[in-house]
């Protein structure tokens, strides 16, 4: 099975704050049910199953999900993150006390099923691109609160992050450079000048959604540039006239169908806001026995 290799984790505080946040969302006051229902003494032993292939994303966020429930809870992870599965496999195994796993279940599930539906569609996004030197790079298009989890998944299918938020980087869209003309600067002007108020160490990228707009970003010595909604044609003509002086972003029309051939223009990046903002929740199911207990 295909794994990913040096895929770094997510850091316990963060899977803490977001599983604690969505328990405390599901269940303010306990699970109702599971109380009036379920014997205090019943334990449940299930299974996470998978009913369709797919990566694996948020083995640990899951396991977190159920033992923030009840730290009686147990749960043995089958399946690393990052691992290609086929239908019908054992991801992980729980067992403990049934009104935890049944109060847990619904959290646990809806964390592991969206990860690992991103993770899944980013691995089909680099498939498609592969023998190329383009890179699947992700964007800020995320669930409010969940880009950390969201871009872990990216990760775990192959994929690579952008930038994290509006703080890492300088990235000039459409609407900054409407600002630039108001201003009275040329845009070489006004790059040029955010440059001198930058630390050394930012990345300048600034977007363009027409030709006759490269020559004078590249005059400003820019990071990267981002050619925005190019047909296949204009991709190619504008890696050949940006010619190694900048990286070359393609964004926008970016699908499993046209992602092969925006990569053969020999762009170095191609992001692809669908795989956080557009994702189905791979289905995967809960199998749980309840036994009564002593």
């Amino acid at each position: 099975m295909l794994k990913r290799p040096g895929l770094m984790p997510l850091a316990p505080s963060a899977i803490e704050r977001v599983v604690r946040m969505a328990l405390d969302e599901d269940a303010p006051w306990g699970d109702l049910t599971s109380q009036v229902l379920v014997p205090e003494s019943a334990i449940a032993e299930a299974q996470l199953v998978a009913r369709e292939p797919g990566v694996m994303s948020g083995s640990n966020v899951f396991a977190a999900g159920m033992r923030f429930t009840d730290p009686a809870i147990k749960v043995t992870l089958l399946v690393e993150d990052g691992e290609m599965f086929a239908k019908g496999t054992v991801l992980a195994e729980v067992s403990g006390p049934a009104r935890g796993v049944l109060q847990g279940e619904r959290v646990a599930l809806n964390f592991v099923q969206r990860m690992s539906g991103i993770a899944t569609l980013t691995a089909k996004y680099v498939a498609e691109i592969a023998g190329t030197s383009a890179r699947i790079v992700d964007t800020r298009k995320t669930t409010p609160g969940l880009r950390l989890i969201e871009r872990y998944a990216v990760r775990c299918g192959g994929g690579i992050n952008h930038r994290f938020s509006l703080s890492d980087a300088v990235m000039a869209k459409d609407n900054h450079l409407a600002v630039i003309r108001e201003s009275g600067l040329s845009l070489t002007e006004a790059l040029i000048e955010a440059r001198k108020a930058l630390p050394h160490t930012i990345h300048m990228e600034v977007e363009v959604d027409r030709m006759d707009q490269i020559e004078e970003v590249l005059a400003a010595k820019v990071d990267t540039i981002m050619l925005d909604n190019f047909s296949i044609e204009d991709l190619a003509q504008g890696v050949k006239q940006i010619a190694g002086r900048a990286l070359v972003e393609a964004s926008g029309g970016v699908s499993l169908e046209t992602v092969s051939a925006i990569a053969r223009t020999g762009v170095d990046v191609i992001s692809v806001g669908a795989l956080t903002h557009s994702v189905r929740s791979l289905d995967l199911g809960l199998d749980m026995d309840v036994k009564a207990g002593a």
